[in-house]
């Protein structure tokens, strides 16, 4: 792959990951206008890309990963000690031990809630993997999508002011936000969009929003790269291949950080509507495209 479009290739990736314009639907687009081969060599470019915006939410939120790991570490641990009570207190005709309350924090309930958003994705992404695939060959399915984001990002503008924080939010309405970024696999949709919209619409403070977004995508993104990277099979890249490659990559996560601290500041200022002129522009010239080509 040449450098250069291997760098706006990157640039595409980190710009459209985060900001609510689908970096699926544009990856799509622009393998299209740049001649990407869309087999074997795209996937596994696709794949690096994605790891390297990935690179970019660890970098971001690190305080709140952290923390997140060690709550889900000690949550593992409470489970198996009041395993363990449960089994004694079967066995003992003494005074019962009382069980460990497990989720007993706002960090633990935001290890559940992302647990329990990435079940909905994980089945969507397995059920429908092939369609998702196929649909972003052509140029159409994308600008469908980029069209149906413009319409989330408006209504998301529209979105009352949430309060909710982790403590505040149910379990139901992490698995509702778990589906929609199981179907924001679609090429077109965006998945920061489609995932913040609706978890404005469930009530969710605007700056969590923003986060659990982009912290809940990182089991989605990792499970879906390691299944693009099983079907992949062996590939032979030249060393300058690679090379090129990597560049891509780094410009994907340095474009992806720049981009996430710009979309805290959007979210809070309720600019979405410009992104949403944007996604029905784009989607219109897409849809038009693949009828005149």
């Amino acid at each position: 792959m040449e450098l250069w479009k291997a760098v706006v290739m990157g640039i595409i990736q980190g710009v459209a990951e985060f900001l609510p314009i689908s970096s699926s639907g544009h990856l799509a687009l622009f393998k299209h206008i740049l001649n990407i081969d869309l087999e074997t060599g795209g996937m596994l470019f696709d794949v690096l890309l994605h790891l390297g915006t990935l690179a970019a939410v660890f970098v971001c939120f690190w305080k709140d990963i952290q923390k997140l790991i060690l709550e889900g570490i000690g949550i593992l641990a409470d489970f198996f000690r009041n395993v363990m009570r449960f089994i004694s207190n079967r066995r003992s005709k003494q005074e019962k031990q009382e069980y460990i309350k497990v989720v007993s924090s706002a960090y633990r309930k935001f290890v559940m809630m992302v647990l329990v958003s990435t079940i909905p994705t994980g089945v969507i992404g397995i059920l429908f993997q092939d369609v998702m695939e196929a649909a972003g060959a052509t140029i159409l399915i994308p600008g469908i999508g980029l069209v149906i984001t413009g319409i989330l990002l408006t209504i998301a503008d529209r979105t009352a002011e949430g309060r909710k924080r982790p403590n505040q939010i149910s379990y139901t309405e992490a698995g509702i936000v778990g589906l929609a970024q199981g179907v924001a696999t679609l090429p077109g949709l965006s998945r920061s969009g489609t995932t913040i919209t609706t978890c404005l619409l469930c009530g969710f403070d605007r700056n969590f929003a923003v986060k659990y977004s982009f912290i809940m995508s990182i089991p989605a993104i990792l499970g879906a790269n390691l299944v693009s990277i099983l079907d992949i099979g062996s590939i032979t890249y030249s060393a300058l291949d690679m090379v090129n490659i990597a560049v891509g990559v780094i410009t994907a996560a340095v474009v992806g950080y720049i981009c996430i601290k710009t979309m805290l500041v959007i979210v809070r200022g309720k600019k979405f509507k410009y992104f949403a002129y944007y996604c029905f522009l784009a989607g219109a010239v897409a849809i038009v495209w693949n009828f005149v080509k």
